[in-house]
């Protein structure tokens, strides 16, 4: 893929930059296949020299440019779209905050459904529970056993018949 972007030069605390056209798998300090402007930012009001005719052209054969090149073509009116955020380091920072976040709604959601769940749990309580017919439920578990798996045979052990809990007879008082 073929990239706007700039490639750094100039003195130790003194950079000046170049818009070059290069491959992406390529060095920017390497070969380029076009210079196209330079820009300076070290000194007020920025300096930007761009040739806007083969920028467009560029484009228009399907090049990229790089988020700050971007913002810098919008900035001086060559492309009309709106800038982008070029931060790497803070699109790092703002995941792990929204994950974060989803993680403490998710916390809070849970948090909910417990004291929800709690609420039923005791209107239930004051139902009657239904009886449980144990041999049904131990048909099904051997319909379960019965089913192939990728796992090794394992050693069957029947499995205890369901235990009835005594009713209270809390409401059936004779």
């Amino acid at each position: 893929m073929v990239k706007i972007r700039l490639a750094r030069v100039g003195k130790k605390k003194q950079p000046t930059y170049r818009l070059v056209v290069s491959d992406s798998r390529k060095d920017t300090l390497g070969t380029y296949l076009e210079n196209l402007g330079t820009y300076n930012p070290s000194i007020n009001p920025k300096q930007i020299n761009i040739n806007a005719e083969r920028i467009k052209h560029w484009l228009g054969v399907g090049a990229q440019p790089s988020p700050t090149v971007h913002n810098l073509l919008v900035s001086q009116g060559i492309i009309d779209a709106a800038k982008v955020k070029a931060s790497k380091t803070n699109q790092k920072k703002n995941q792990a905050k929204a994950e974060e976040a989803k993680a403490n709604d998710k916390d809070t959601k849970d948090i909910e459904a417990k004291a929800d769940g709690k609420e039923e749990a005791a209107a239930a309580t004051d139902a009657p529970q239904p009886k449980v017919d144990a041999p049904k439920a131990q048909e099904t578990k051997d319909k379960a056993d019965d089913k192939p798996s990728d796992k090794e045979p394992e050693a069957k052990t029947e499995p205890e018949p369901a235990k009835e809990e005594p009713q209270s007879d809390d409401k059936d008082t004779k």
